[in-house]
């Protein structure tokens, strides 16, 4: 008997035929957060739990347009390969793909049998550990937000907004959503599994967010990874697309990624909460907070990462660009919301919906332990509406300033591991570089009849 052809997997095995289901879809995040992924046969399961799926591990270092950059380990190396192993626990059958379920794979390069070096959901879980050894179990809440987009050939890019209704802000129902698709997509999501809670219509026309349970920061990672591509199939199921581009239009704002955040103790006990301390908050909660803002600079290069991202950013956008924190303020970069005891946390506003989730958890956390660790106080909060260059810092306003700012924070650097940091500077740098290069349409309309 094989290692993997155990009780266990036959168990598995055997609830999803019972369950209609004869394929599974092994999937894994890229450095970019997309989902890769291969079907299995459920007769061929065992196989694949004992010897893995074979993978090229360039596929960490290629483009969205499917080119190759040339990272360390990939394309110098010979393009060897990852094994990705089904993570049996992650199971969840896809209710608008009858016959699939899916469940997420672990990544180990097969020279070392260690984590492939650029593989984000390890990335995570060492970050966690680091957590563990002081104590600290971060619990995290993600918001996303996303465009839906139908097919219209006459539009620039050939799609257009699925609706322009104005004026619909945190609203349910028809008036912004003629088609029912949040109520669909809630539905599904629920069968899904994946800790779905609610959802409403956002700001800009066919702008919504779902919201997702709080979570241990690998389960929260996880469910944020698969809501996104769930989201995404789901949208192409009706011939749709659905974006988390940070900001995919001109003339709407953009897209956000917000990230609850809170630890719990060796106890079970909220380590952010002290209803003695300064505003409620503990010397770990506060100590959080002064790291998240320490490390902002770096951290937006996984919060916001990509070239569209600071496209987001301004006055008035409701999108962070100063360095800054509140209670109960969301003009700040972190926001504290107003629950103490078990609900005491802190809101990231940094991150756009197209950051990895589990690059933005693990910088995100990585940054509040360095702010444990270090045991400096945060400034005085924000008062008032933010945006006040005298009164904050600003944050890098180009992926290229933000991936400066990544490379020269040893001590994020340093915890995050070299390796990976490496790996994701070159990628993104390389993205940097393709866009200078490329001449937009506003360039040939600002120029060409003029010049």
């Amino acid at each position: 008997m094989s290692a993997s052809d155990t009780p266990p997997v036959r168990r598995h095995m055997e609830r999803l035929a019972a369950e209609g289901i004869d394929v599974v879809r092994v999937t894994y995040p890229d450095l970019i957060g997309t989902e890769r992924a291969r079907d299995v046969l459920l007769d061929q399961l065992p196989a694949a739990c004992d010897h893995g799926l074979a993978f090229c591990r360039a596929v960490y270092h290629t483009t969205p347009q499917g080119d190759v950059v040339p990272v360390p380990g990939g394309l110098g190396a010979g393009l060897p390969d990852i094994c990705v192993r089904p993570d049996l626990g992650t199971l969840a059958p896809l209710p608008w793909e009858p016959g699939v379920a899916a469940c997420l794979g672990d990544v180990t390069d097969p020279a070392t049998g260690r984590p492939a070096p650029e593989s984000p959901r390890d990335l995570l879980r060492a970050v966690l550990d680091r957590c563990a050894e002081h104590g600290l179990r971060p619990v995290v809440g993600p918001e996303l937000e996303y465009f839906l987009c139908d097919a219209d050939p006459a539009a620039p890019a050939g799609w257009r907004k699925y609706s322009d209704t104005q004026g619909v802000v945190y609203t349910a129902g028809l008036r912004a959503d003629d088609d029912n698709h949040l109520l669909r997509t809630l539905r599904l999501l629920r069968d899904m599994n994946i800790g779905v809670s609610s959802g409403n219509h956002e700001f800009d026309g066919s702008q919504f967010e779902i919201n997702l349970a709080h979570s241990g920061a690998m389960s929260a990672a996880d469910r944020a990874f698969r809501f996104k591509a769930a989201i995404k199939e789901i949208a192409r199921k009706e011939g749709r697309l659905a974006t988390f581009m940070a900001k995919p239009f001109n003339g709407a704002g953009g897209s956000g990624f917000h990230l609850h955040l809170s630890c719990t103790d060796e106890h079970g006990g909220n380590a952010f909460d002290d209803p003695s301390g300064p505003y409620g908050l503990s010397a770990t909660g506060r100590h959080a907070v002064a790291g998240v803002l320490a490390h902002a600079p770096a951290l937006a290069a996984l919060a916001n990462p990509t070239v569209n991202s600071y496209k987001r950013f301004g006055p008035d956008t409701l999108a962070p660009w100063l360095i800054d924190w509140g209670l109960d303020n969301r003009s700040a970069m972190v926001r504290v919301p107003p629950e103490r005891g078990p609900g005491s946390r802190l809101e990231l506003r940094l991150g756009d919906a197209g950051a990895n989730p589990y690059l933005l958890v693990a910088g995100t956390v990585a940054a509040a332990l360095l702010g444990v660790l270090a045991g400096e106080e945060p400034p005085a909060p924000l008062e008032g509406y933010g945006y006040d260059t005298s009164k904050s810092a600003v944050l890098p306003m180009t992926l290229s300033d933000a991936l400066d700012a990544l490379e020269a924070d040893t001590a994020l650097t340093e915890l995050l591991g070299k390796e990976f940091v490496t790996s994701y500077l070159t990628y993104k740098r390389d993205e940097v570089a393709r866009f200078r290069r490329h001449v937009t349409d506003w360039e040939f309309t600002e120029y060409a009849y003029h010049l």
